[in-house]
């Protein structure tokens, strides 16, 4: 029989997924917050299998653990942030990769704000269809449209790259500039870039980078996004070590069919068997 220190570290050294349902700082619509759960439910559904494309079974108790929801509905601002960089800590602390499931994007700034006390230094690859980079948006710091200003103008990371980019504005050109962030807009996508990322990396995939064809169930509907292909290939052909990851911004009550969920869930799938 297995002893229970056993069962205690081969928990302590999967990857740790932990659902966060909040959506407090969306800009534009709610809904996010119930996306961890219809996230997990495409892996019981009947539909699909729990395998990567590389032959990986990716199962609670397996290759992940199920850490469960973060309670934080009623909080807000930094008691929100708060909440979310401490439960990433303890976390990632217990010597467990972390693949969050959002919620709006603001989550990244508190789990990146955790992660950088443990990686340092720490390298970024965003995948959106937007830079995120507002200095200041509807007067709110923690919007999800403002994290990675809030991350490199703390200096978090060592390197932020953003792919799919496709809504670049002149602020936001002068905050990439600023920031010195490697920008891969969506009409110049390829992988060459991907020869260039430094390890350890943490990657933050906000649905809405897939054209809405592939995702329709997203607050912020983009069209010329990457294909669910692409990204796919994308995560594949990552090199570097993966410590962390974020998938965020699945709306569940614009979907149709379950269709995001479902890529949310083969991504997050693919970035399990990336980062074991």
């Amino acid at each position: 029989m297995l002893n229970d220190t056993f069962l205690v570290n081969r928990t302590l050294s999967m990857i740790a997924l932990l659902g966060i349902p909040y959506d407090a700082n969306s800009s534009f619509l709610r809904g996010s917050a119930d996306a961890p759960g219809r996230i997990r439910q495409m892996e019981v559904d009947g539909s699909a299998n729990t395998f990567s494309e590389d032959g990986k079974e990716i199962l609670n108790g397996l290759t992940y653990h199920d850490a469960g929801d973060l309670e934080i509905a009623e909080a807000t601002g930094f008691a929100a942030h708060t909440l979310i960089r401490n439960r990433i800590s303890e976390l990632v602390t217990a010597k467990s990769k972390v693949i969050s499931l959002g919620g709006d994007h603001a989550i990244t700034f508190p789990i990146l704000d955790a992660y950088a006390a443990v990686y340092q230094p720490l390298h970024v690859l965003h995948i959106d269809a937007h830079a995120d980079l507002y200095d200041l948006f509807d007067q709110n710091p923690y919007s999800h449209a403002s994290p990675f200003a809030r991350v490199m103008e703390r200096k978090l990371v060592a390197s932020l790259t953003q792919v799919g980019i496709r809504t670049l504005n002149t602020h936001q050109r002068e905050q990439a500039d600023r920031f010195q962030v490697n920008v891969i807009a969506a009409k110049d996508f390829n992988l060459s870039f991907i020869r260039q990322l430094s390890g350890p990396l943490y990657i933050s995939l906000d649905l809405d980078a897939l054209d809405p064809a592939f995702a329709p169930g997203v607050s912020h509907h983009e069209p010329g996004g990457l294909t669910t292909r692409e990204v796919i290939s994308l995560i594949q052909q990552i090199g570097v070590p993966v410590v962390g990851a974020d998938i965020v911004e699945c709306n569940p009550h614009r979907d149709i069919n379950n269709m995001t969920a479902m890529v949310a869930y083969k991504l997050f799938k693919e970035l399990v068997s990336v980062m074991l």
